[in-house]
């Protein structure tokens, strides 16, 4: 019977881990983050939007 090779089998499951993280890192930096841009833009008060001119 041949002997298990625990140093391989540490290796890929840390060159998993890695690559699984780096796709995380670069998922998580190509999202959108929708707060720092509700910040920047303002938002229309209520009397803005629901005002209209009486013709």
């Amino acid at each position: 019977m041949a002997k298990p090779n625990y140093a391989f089998e540490k290796r890929q499951r840390d060159l998993a881990k890695k690559q699984k993280k780096e796709e995380k890192r670069l998922a998580k930096s190509e999202a959108p983050q929708p707060s720092a841009e509700e910040e920047s833009q303002p938002q229309p008060t209520v009397d803005e939007t629901t005002e209209q001119p009486d013709s």
